[in-house]
């Protein structure tokens, strides 16, 4: 683990999911499970809630944890929470994913003054395989 202030470390940042995030979001159920310097990585347990005919994760709830990941990536880049707001999502859906938890891996690519830019990758928690690929541009207020 880096040397992140403690507001960034894992248990912070799952804090930050409850604290934080509209309830639609936390009912998600995503859960910490690495921080390294500027990325996070999430996982997003399967759920019929979030689960589309025949089984597939909707990418309605792919783009919300994509989103919610980089939010708490930026928490480790700056070492607190600092508000912003997504300006930019450009997202791939690459192929279903069904019957497994999602990695959901987001990382800070650069953030500036005003900017921060990032990108996410989802892929199957039991088979490794990408199934969607986001480029996110953010305000930092």
């Amino acid at each position: 683990m880096s040397g992140a202030p403690a507001a960034a470390e894992p248990p912070a940042l799952q804090a930050a999911l409850a604290g934080l995030f509209a309830p639609w979001v936390q009912a998600l159920g995503l859960r910490v499970e690495q921080a390294g310097d500027a990325e996070v990585t999430l996982r997003l347990p399967a759920s019929d809630q979030l689960a589309r005919e025949g089984g597939t994760l909707c990418g309605q709830a792919m783009m919300a944890a994509a989103d919610t990941a980089m939010v708490l990536a930026l928490m480790r880049q700056f070492g607190e929470f600092r508000p912003c707001t997504t300006v930019q999502m450009n997202t791939s859906f690459l192929r279903p994913l069904a019957g497994q938890d999602a990695l959901v891996r987001a990382r800070v690519l650069r953030a500036g003054r005003s900017l921060a830019f990032g990108e996410i990758d989802i892929a199957g928690a039991r088979d490794g395989k990408s199934v969607c690929r986001a480029s996110v541009t953010y305000a930092l207020l």
